[in-house]
């Protein structure tokens, strides 16, 4: 597990980049300044680890740009100590960057190469989330209210069961569309009853899965 200084001066350098694309929470860019993204990928792609692009990781899967990763975490507004559930663990990089803000992270992968790669990955890192093998459109309602929750694939409309465990005045952030392109989705949850949506600009993410793949 190599982190050297010419990986760390590269991580400067993207912090540097996404920052000039309009990320400008210094909590955030500091987060993906500490993440040692080269070690979540496949060594094919270690020469490609710190430019702003997404990049397979295996089971028809990507890790997201960082740019995306960064733009998802600003919007989640995290405070140390939320409860995060994160439906779609993938590499686990996302999940290593709520970590490094702070956050108490419950992640969910339904693919089961990815599930068993990425808890291995983390762990040796020193990140200790939740981790669960098991269904995204579920969520884990035992572990509910959570603070904020992030949604990593792409569905048509925010699944119901997963806004029901957000805590009233928490944060739902998603892309919503169909496979070809899809508007990343802020829903504050106001009241039961009540929801205050924003959207922002257009993205493409992997579509959101039921079930689970052994």
């Amino acid at each position: 597990m190599i982190d050297n200084y010419k990986h760390k001066g590269l991580r400067k350098k993207l912090v540097a980049g996404i920052r000039q694309k309009g990320i400008h929470d210094e909590n955030v860019l500091e987060a993906i300044g500490r993440v040692p993204r080269h070690l979540f990928m496949d060594s094919g792609f270690l020469g490609f680890a710190y430019k702003d692009n997404a990049f397979p990781i295996g089971a028809g899967q990507t890790i997201s740009q960082p740019y995306t990763v960064a733009f998802q975490t600003q919007l989640l507004k995290i405070e140390k100590g939320d409860k995060v559930l994160e439906i779609g663990t993938g590499s686990g990089y996302q999940t290593a960057v709520l970590l490094e803000l702070g956050a108490k992270v419950f992640t969910i992968e339904r693919q089961k190469e990815l599930y068993v790669k990425s808890q291995k990955l983390l762990a040796e890192l020193g990140y200790k989330p939740h981790f669960f093998f098991g269904d995204g459109y579920e969520g884990k309602p035992s572990y509910a209210p959570y603070n904020k929750i992030l949604i990593t694939a792409a569905a048509e409309t925010i699944p119901e069961k997963l806004f029901m465990q957000l805590k009233i005045g928490g944060i739902l952030v998603m892309p919503v569309g169909n496979r070809n392109v899809q508007v990343m989705t802020s829903v504050v949850k106001i009241s039961d009853t009540e929801t205050e949506k924003t959207e922002f600009g257009n993205f493409v993410f992997v579509p959101l899965l039921k079930g689970t793949n052994e």
